[in-house]
Order: C-alpha cells, then structure tokens, then sequence
C-alpha cells in the first residue's frame, strides 16, 4: 500500500483522507492516554505491596514528565527532519511497550533490576515515546489541515488527549480490583500496541527538510524570534499551572479546609468527584472550541473569554464554598482549560514555518510540561502558608494578567514566523 507523504497543508474538508489520518492520530494520543491514565490508580498504591518508599513512588509518577519536558525540543527537531511518520510510530510502539514494563516489575524475576528501577526506566522511556507522540500529533494535524479547518481538528485531536486520560482512571481502577495489576497494566500495554499497529497502517509521512538542530538550551533562541511564540507558550505555562499544577494538587485540601462533603463522600471522595467534572467540561470544549475559533477572525476571541471562565472558576470556589459552588466552579476552570488550547495550537500552526512546525510545537509542550511539573512544588507549600482560599484568588488574578498577555502579543491576522534561529551542532 502506497502511503501518502506530504511536505504542506494541502488537504481540507473533502479530502477523504483527512478523518482517516486525523483518527489514527488521535487514536494514538487516546490510548496514549489511557496507558498514561491506568498507572495513577495503580502505581501510588504499590508502595505497600512491592515496600517501595512514598518519595520513590512519587519519583517514578514524575520522571515520565520530566523526561518528556527534555525531549520535546529534540522530538520536534527530529520530526521536522526526518518527517513524522517514523519518530511517531517509534513513540507509540514505546508507549505500548511500557506497560509490560510495568507487568516485568511486579516480578522481576532473573532480570538484575530492583522492581523500582524497573519502574522507573519504563515511565521515563514512556515520556520519551509521548514526547515523539504529541509533538508528531501536533505536526502531523498542522500539516494536513489549513487555516479554515485547522482549529476543528485539532480540537479534536486534543479532546482524544484529554478523555484518555480519565478513561485510563477508570480502567486502570477497575481491572486493579476485579483481576489485578497484572491485568491492567497488560491490557492498557495492549490498548497502546493496538493504536499504534492502527497508526501503521494509514498515518501517512510528512516531509522534513529542517537541518539545523533545536536543543533544550536553544529553546530561548526559539522563543525570541517572534513574541507571539512567547504568548502562545507563556499561556499555555500558566493554564497548565493553574490547572494540572494548582487545582488538581489541592482540591483534596481545599475541599476538607471548608468542610465539603456530597452524601457519605468526605473531603478525599468530593475531591474524585471534582476532578471528574473539570476533566469533562475540559474535553467535551475541546471538541468545540477548535471549530468555533476556525470561524472568527480572530482565535484569541475564543482563548480570552476561556481565560476569564478559568479565572471566575477560581473566584467561585472562593466565594461560594458549597457542592454546588464547587461543581459550578471546577466546571468553569475546565471548561477554561479546554478553551484555550486548541486554539492556540491552531494559532500556532497558522503561524509556523512548515519546516519548523516540529520544532514549534515540541517549545509548547515544553511550555506546558513546566507549568505541570512546578505547579506541585509551588502550590502545596504556598496552600499551607496562606491557605487554600487565598491561593485560588491569586490563581484567577493570574488567569486575568495572562489573558491581558494573550492580547498584547497575539494579532488577529496572523502574519506568518520568520524561520527561528538555533545554533547549529559542531
């Protein structure tokens, strides 16, 4: 079968081929998802049952990210160079692999690795493969789509993101209590191969003509060579802050700080129950936003709107601390999450050089991936010093400055990049 290869957007709505590719690739991020999603449930509980110690267990939650954040940068490079078609499959075959990682570790057997460190090699290699995943998906949807179909796409392809996490929750909690770990982490590893043997078959190739090399420490260079790329990531920093950071490290001090509960749920139960709308309001938007934003003449018309929902969220929960508050709230903040990011990935492909697509988009999921990771550190020690409350009304004064950003760096006509600059490899 002859696949296809592509080097510029130059297919729209017609085209057959634009759900078939769009759906391999969001199928890929989906069970990417569900995988990543399976080991919250799991991985935190098996401290007691392997006598691995809390600070190990969080290290082994965490290293997955940390090493996605440092091969974001390089996995746009790579797919702007050599095309998107084999990094991509490469990212999801690992993705798949991973889990049975996860099945090795629980009985290690003759191999010379203590289960953490086997636990450990296989979330960083996931965050190696994820970064080739949602950068190539990034990639892959910018080059097949155009500036009028851009944002529906895209939008889909991040609502895929967006469920199979929580999707992965639910499975992941399931088949831990009916069959075992054993059994869920081999079915999310199976979940995971099946996308990506999909992905094989129809996910076509695009082109790579970029020569020059994007490393971490290039990122700067990146960033600097147009202000509206330093809007986009900057946003796209302090809503992952926000949300993933602040709001999903807190909810379960915030909720036993004012004494909310839902029937015999306490402080821990609302707080699942909390997640679960955010999470929902967040991924049913996306699957909108992206659409509506391909209608305006400007994305920022959907982006800052979303911001002000994200920050009225935070508000809410300060104000009206009752379960109603707090669905009312948790579902404004997710459906302010879901507002703004495809948007401003669509914004950002409307914008890029077609041969530093990749790359672009590996400096928005190093953006986001920082906002991730120093939200905890920043947010649970700040939470017990000035309380939770107090907190959640800094949150939406930052949503508020950032929305004010969003409209001084990003234009309504987007004018396209100017090639970012890097150092090239001696």
């Amino acid at each position: 079968m002859q696949l296809p290869t592509l080097s510029a957007p130059a297919i729209d709505d017609d085209d057959p081929s634009v759900p078939v590719v769009v759906g391999a690739v969001i199928g890929g991020v989906f069970f990417g998802g569900v995988g990543g999603g399976v080991a919250f449930p799991t991985l935190p509980t098996l401290g007691t049952v392997l006598g691995i110690s809390s600070f190990v267990v969080g290290t082994i939650l965490s290293i997955n990210r940390f090493t996605r954040l440092l091969m974001a940068t390089p996995a746009g490079q790579v797919l702007d160079s050599v095309g998107t078609r084999k990094p991509m499959l490469a990212g999801l075959f690992v993705q798949g692999l991973v889990p049975f990682g996860y099945v090795l570790a629980l009985d290690p057997g003759p191999v010379p690795l203590s289960s953490a460190a086997i636990f450990f090699l296989s979330r960083a290699c996931w965050g190696i493969g994820s970064a080739f995943v949602f950068v190539g998906a990034f990639t892959t949807v910018t080059h097949v789509t155009t500036a009028e179909n851009r944002g529906k796409w895209v939008g889909y392809m991040r609502g895929g993101q967006s469920l199979g996490f929580p999707m992965g929750l639910i499975l992941g909690g399931v088949l831990t209590d009916v069959y075992g770990y054993g059994e869920a982490f081999a079915a999310a590893g199976a979940t995971g191969l099946f996308a990506a043997v999909v992905a094989f078959v129809v996910l076509p190739n695009v082109e790579g003509s970029a020569t020059a090399t994007t490393r971490l420490r290039d990122l700067p260079a990146v960033v600097r060579a147009d202000a509206r790329v330093l809007g986009i990531g900057a946003t796209n920093l302090s809503v992952r802050f926000l949300y993933a950071g602040v709001l999903l490290s807190t909810v379960v001090l915030y909720t036993n700080e004012y004494g909310v509960s839902l029937g015999s749920l306490a402080g821990t139960g609302v707080s699942g129950v909390v997640m679960a709308v955010s999470v929902l309001a967040m991924s049913v938007t996306t699957l909108f936003v992206g659409r509506l934003s391909d209608r305006l003449s400007s994305r920022t018309y959907t982006v800052i709107p979303a911001l002000g929902l994200l920050a009225a969220g935070f508000a809410l929960l300060v104000f009206v601390p009752t379960v109603a508050g707090i669905v009312v709230g948790v579902a404004m903040i997710g459906v302010g999450v879901g507002g703004t990011g495809p948007p401003l990935m669509a914004y950002l492909g409307d914008i890029a050089p077609g041969e530093d697509v990749g790359k672009l988009g590996g400096v928005y999921n190093v953006f986001g991936d920082m906002g991730s990771t120093i939200g905890p550190l920043i947010a649970l020690p700040l939470a017990s010093t000035i309380g939770v409350g107090m907190e959640y009304l800094i949150c939406a004064g930052l949503a508020v400055l950032t929305a004010m950003m969003v409209l001084a760096t990003l234009d309504g006509d987007p004018e396209p990049l100017r090639s970012p600059e890097v150092v090239p490899d001696d």
